[in-house]
């Protein structure tokens, strides 16, 4: 197969496969994204004590990777095919606005939520920092200190990125590798599996260094005047994208349901319990401590150890089959008044696992919010329980904002 045969448009087969596929859209990637969104939001909430019994807290992956693994799924769906109806080419172009789009999103997300914390910080209600909460200190004190001043530019163009603001760029590089993935794929979908294991190999920080092969390992610099790297690594992160991305092109064939791989994942779940944060802080294993102590690169969050993949595969297989086939099991049965809480639950759920960007913005932004309205007015049980319902229902107005401006209700208007 030549060059020319990957980039071209599509064969006619494989276009006509296209078309005629209609795009049903499988609820359990909207569930889960949406369920993702708010942990995630209570997860970035300063001094939130939910946090400390998010599912993170019971085994290695948590949030991250269902937000990773189904932004592969939704790529699948919404860039792979028009990779198959439009060409290599077009497709790549197609990626390439989305990028556009996310890098936007990430330099809005960074200019909003620093020149709120700078008000915050401003009024001096608690006497707290919250620019330096979030380590931003070189932006206002100490740019003159360090050989390159202009820190903006190092922040525009990727080479200065804050903790807080890391997961974007690496769903950026990530869906920047894309392009290149789907060609390979074109040619013999072993080559897909060579490259993603292969990148995510090399990509492992302490497994490089064992091998002497330090110079090859794959990141990229957090900061100009450090050698502190992305704290999300995409060339690790990419393994659990592109696993999304290869079920939902049927790349990967769906696992079997079978009482004997439905016991392994269920040993899996529950053997990383004693491992996970769970088990050190509340039933305060000290050989647990040891161990997390000497094998913490295999479940590393930075270069996505392989632990993580382990831990959410089984834990995303168990739910997976839970929620039945697309999701079925998900919808609720009769007309009690628990069916019709649950009925407009998920549909909640379902609005703002669809509007995933625009939630996940808002929520980083409202998490800060949220940190000082807790500061202001404490952090009893009851107090933070109301300051989580607020920040809950932020994302779900935005979810459906979002769904309100993406469905164009004014070019219905027009052609009444």
């Amino acid at each position: 197969m030549t060059l020319a045969d990957v980039t071209s448009i599509p064969s006619p087969a494989a276009a006509a496969v296209a078309k005629s596929a209609p795009r049903v859209r499988d609820l359990r990637l909207d569930f889960f994204r949406g369920l993702a969104m708010f942990i995630i939001l209570i997860a970035h909430t300063p001094g939130n004590f939910l946090t400390s019994w998010i599912p993170a807290r019971w085994g290695f992956s948590d949030a991250t990777e269902i937000f990773v693994f189904c932004s592969g799924m939704a790529s699948a769906i919404a860039f792979g095919g028009g990779f198959d109806r439009a060409g290599w080419v077009l497709g790549t172009a197609r990626v390439l606005f989305r990028v556009w789009q996310v890098y936007w999103a990430h330099v809005g997300l960074f200019f909003a939520t620093l020149a709120l914390t700078v008000y915050l910080t401003d009024l001096d209600i608690t006497g707290r920092n919250y620019w330096g909460q979030l380590n931003l200190w070189m932006i206002f004190v100490e740019s003159d200190k360090w050989e390159n001043p202009n820190i903006l530019l190092s922040f525009m163009t990727l080479r200065y990125v804050p903790n807080y603001f890391d997961i974007l760029p690496m769903y950026m590089i990530v869906l920047l590798m894309m392009p290149l993935v789907m060609a390979l794929s074109r040619i013999d979908l072993r080559l897909v599996a060579v490259f993603v294991i292969g990148v995510w190999l090399m990509a492992q920080t302490a497994l490089m260094q064992s091998l002497n092969l330090g110079a090859y390992h794959l990141e990229f610099p957090a900061e100009p005047w450090s050698d502190r790297a992305w704290f999300f690594n995409p060339f690790g992160w990419q393994l659990i994208f592109f696993t999304g991305l290869a079920f939902m092109r049927g790349w990967l064939p769906k696992p079997p349901v079978t009482p004997a791989l439905l016991a392994l994942a269920a040993v899996l779940v529950i053997a990383n319990v004693p491992l996970s944060n769970i088990g050190v802080r509340e039933f305060d294993l000290d050989w647990a401590r040891t161990w997390r102590g000497t094998y913490g690169a295999l479940f590393d969050k930075s270069d996505f150890g392989i632990l993580r993949y382990v831990h959410f595969l089984s834990l995303a297989y168990l739910f997976w089959v839970l929620a039945g086939d697309k999701g079925g099991n998900l919808l609720a049965s009769g007309s009690s008044a628990l069916a019709r809480i649950w009925d407009i639950a998920l549909k909640v759920i379902l609005k703002v696992g669809q509007q995933s960007l625009a939630v996940f913005i808002t929520s980083m932004f409202t998490a800060r919010l949220m940190g000082f309205m807790m500061d202001v007015a404490g952090r009893s049980v009851t107090v933070t329980l109301m300051v989580n319902l607020f920040g809950f229902a932020v994302l779900i107005g935005v979810a459906y904002g979002a769904g309100w401006f993406k469905s164009q209700p004014w070019r219905v208007k027009a052609s009444a």
